[in-house]
């Protein structure tokens, strides 16, 4: 691979419509993928498998197809009846692992290869932003619910866990702002961690890092952060792929060293991500300008291009795992 193929191998964007051909002209452009929204899901899972068949053709091994798919208050799909934290919060974890088997069967069955579903936050209360979606106030509780929802995901969709290192200790909707938390690392260990911990165990392949700052550990948000890459890879064990939460979200902080989405890409990468997510903005010619960026940093020296090739590496296999029929 070129540095510029390894570059577009490490970008997920998004882009509207619902149009097969459209949508297949951009994977093959930016071949790490795409997370489909709301624009994106037509009226019937066929017509989704149409969509999703066209975008699998372009490459070999097939971009990576995502989706946010929780159940409950986030849901792509409306033909999803299966259960959500709403209810699993309050079920066992044998009813969270076969809610999600049942959500990822059906995943597979419209195209989807990527199910950023698995809620790993422990808010500290019902009043949390996260509460709806989490799925308790206990790690203990959330961890075995985790497990379960992993557990139930496996073989069938690639699993992501988020929002990393946790929404709960960091209060505050990150869509507007940098939550923030002066939590310490031994107590974030104790606690919030645990979820995560366990959601790798249970063999996750993917974790969203949350824009969301730590400072007793990093100044940057964790997304950003050379030390929460660290902790996830060596303290956590984690050897699968790490995705940024969307890029737009931190433009909407209004902090102005994070005011250029391109910059914000590159320092993802440098820092650990081996996959920048775009979202909000995200364009055919969004993503075409974080490709120019990443590989303009590997030329100026600002950006190693063996964390690129690390990178592709992990998402080129992340690829032909989940690849649909290919479990």
């Amino acid at each position: 691979m070129t540095l510029r193929e390894r570059a577009a191998s490490i970008v997920m964007g998004a882009v509207e419509g619902t149009n097969a051909g459209f949508l297949a002209d951009y994977v093959a452009d930016v071949p790490g993928g795409m997370i489909l929204m709301g624009g994106n899901i037509p009226g019937s899972d066929a017509q989704m498998r149409e969509i999703t068949a066209a975008m699998s053709a372009v490459a070999a091994p097939p971009p990576l197809i995502a989706i946010d798919q929780e159940g409950g208050d986030v849901a792509r799909l409306p033909w999803d009846n299966f259960a959500s934290a709403l209810t699993l919060k309050n079920a066992s974890s044998e009813e969270t692992e076969s809610a999600f088997a049942g959500r990822a069967a059906l995943l597979a069955a419209s195209g989807i290869s990527v199910n950023f579903g698995v809620v790993a936050d422990v808010p500290r209360g019902e009043g949390s932003f996260i509460y709806r979606r989490s799925y308790g106030t206990d790690p203990e509780t959330v961890a075995a619910h985790v497990s379960a929802a992993v557990a139930g995901e496996s073989g069938i969709v690639a699993t992501t866990l988020k929002h990393f290192p946790g929404h709960g200790a960091a209060e505050g909707d990150s869509h507007h702002l940098i939550p923030e938390t002066d939590l310490t690392y031994e107590e974030w260990r104790a606690g919030d961690a645990v979820p995560f911990a366990a959601g790798i165990d249970a063999g996750a392949e993917l974790v969203m890092t949350g824009h969301l700052r730590f400072t007793a550990v990093a100044d940057e948000p964790a997304s950003l952060a050379p030390e929460w890459y660290r902790i996830l890879r060596e303290d956590l064990g984690f050897e699968g792929v790490a995705i940024t939460d969307d890029l737009g979200m931190l433009l909407a902080s209004g902090e102005p060293d994070l005011a250029d989405p391109v910059a914000n890409g590159v320092r993802a990468v440098a820092a650990g991500a081996d996959v920048v997510l775009m979202i909000a903005g995200s364009t055919r010619e969004t993503a075409s300008e974080m490709i120019d960026g990443i590989v303009v940093a590997v030329e100026n020296g600002d950006l190693s291009e063996a964390r690129v090739e690390e990178a592709a590496t992990r998402v080129l296999a992340l690829r032909a795992s989940a690849g649909v029929g290919s479990h």
